[in-house]
């Protein structure tokens, strides 16, 4: 946000000259996307998200966008869970207040079906309002995925994506003991007992966000968490397939990982994978390439990012993403468009990734550019490649993500946690602990009111 910028129709006709020359070399701040009627000169524009590295990015930036349009922007951060309770209210109550915001990817469908917010097809698909150079299909279409209805119209285009990847802090070790880089379930078991105890390291290394960690081992073992999400919403923790997983899940935790981990946090996990303490920790990417990236890291010479192992019955690694979008009863819809249609241009994105590094963008123009590819290849290991894959990964086949977006999911996140907790810790075999969960959450979700 910069309220001190001064108001576009104030600035001298020489520093606009310079500044619209600036913007033409090579369009690196993303002014071909900006409506050049200047429209909305002294409005002010309020928006909402929460915090995180790449509104702090754009903040840098949003003064030349106030000075190319006139307007100011008030964007206003907060805590995850403290902006998604005001957001859900704001939308909720047909709030006004905002006039673009954060979708939530947990909320996603439940705003979009109760048609909270502006279907964005109306401004990305009007060639006098969006040039054709913006292209809405370059966002890669798992991380948009929860952004659109069943009709495939758009409710939010996507800032930030999430992949589940592989780390692995001693490749070294595991090439000189003859065991593979694993690629199934069954290699990941045999890997993580080979290498445990190696050097003093555990095998293996999770943190205690369980609801997180398991579903993928559910889903490769051909489960799911709820039947038919988001149309069916009945759980089925007490599958075959998902008492398989958490079998297997436990295992690894209550052998091959460090005492304790029931209560390690992600940053513990981290810190264990690039101090060199555990072998492998499967999480998103951002987590897990600090292996390669940390100037902490005593593993950089070591490591290796790979795929998630996939299970018997497919590769399903876990997948997420962020959006922004317009509240329906948003005052300023066509100045709200021009914000997110300057903030997440090829422009603009190109320029984070060049100044900043950050790697998690959702362009795919972006991610296979050479200054991606450069920034995001090391020690040989094509970061980006990876990231990709995984993220477009829910758009090749069914949306094996749909669980996570429905608004109970965190209700049945509770019960997945605790039946972890209850298998890793002796009190329950795995039969027993999603039979107790399966009960737990049915009886959460009717006490919300759900139809189950």
């Amino acid at each position: 946000m910069s309220t001190e910028t001064t108001p576009f129709h104030r600035l001298p006709r020489r520093r606009l000259l310079q500044a619209a020359a600036g913007a033409a070399a090579g369009g690196l701040l993303g002014f071909p996307a900006i409506a050049q009627n200047k429209p909305f000169n002294g409005l002010k524009l309020r928006g909402a998200a929460y915090q995180h590295g790449f509104f702090n990015h754009l903040r840098k930036y949003i003064p030349e966008f106030e000075a190319a349009t006139g307007m100011t922007v008030d964007l206003q951060l907060s805590a995850f869970p403290v902006y998604n309770q005001q957001a859900d209210l704001e939308l909720s109550s047909g709030g006004s207040s905002w006039d673009f915001c954060n979708v939530t990817f947990i909320y996603a469908a439940r705003w979009v079906a109760a048609g909270l917010l502006a279907n964005l097809d109306d401004f990305s698909r009007n060639p006098k309002l969006t040039p054709a150079s913006w292209r809405p299909e370059d966002f890669v279409r798992g991380a948009q995925i929860p952004y659109m209805d069943r009709a495939g119209k758009t409710y939010g285009y996507a800032w930030e994506g999430g992949a589940m990847l592989m780390g692995i802090s001693r490749a070294d070790l595991m090439k000189k003991r003859g065991v593979k880089v694993p690629q199934t379930f069954d290699e990941l078991m045999k890997a993580a007992e080979a290498m445990n105890g190696q050097e003093g390291m555990s095998g293996f290394v999770s943190s205690n966000l369980h609801h997180w960690f398991l579903p993928p081992y559910i889903h490769g073992f051909g489960g799911d968490l709820l039947a038919d999400p988001p149309n069916d919403i009945r759980p089925t923790l007490d599958s075959t397939a998902a008492v398989q997983a958490l079998d297997f899940y436990a295992t690894l935790l209550s052998k091959y990982s460090p005492q304790g981990v029931l209560g390690y946090t992600e940053d513990q996990a981290r810190s264990a994978l690039i101090g060199g303490r555990s072998n492998i920790f499967i999480h998103s990417s951002s987590w897990v390439t600090a292996m390669l990236t940390a100037p902490e890291s005593k593993v950089k010479d070591t490591a290796l990012v790979a795929r998630m192992p996939a299970g018997p019955k497919g590769d399903f690694p876990a997948a997420n993403s962020q959006g922004l979008g317009i509240p329906k009863n948003a005052k300023n819809k066509e100045a709200a468009w021009e914000f997110i249609k300057w903030a997440l241009s090829p422009e603009i994105s190109a320029r984070i990734v060049k100044d900043t590094g950050h790697a998690s963008l959702c362009r795919r123009s972006i991610i296979e550019s050479a200054e991606y590819k450069r920034q995001n290849t090391i020690n040989g290991q094509d970061l980006g490649k990876l990231y990709l894959e995984v993220l477009e990964q829910p758009g090749k086949t069914r949306n094996y993500m749909a669980y996570r977006t429905v608004k109970e999911f965190p209700l049945v996140a509770d019960v997945v946690n605790k039946a972890v907790e209850r298998v890793v810790s002796g009190q329950a075999s795995a039969a027993d602990s999603m039979k107790t969960a399966q009960d737990a959450a049915l009886q959460s979700l009717r006490r919300s009111g759900a139809k189950v």
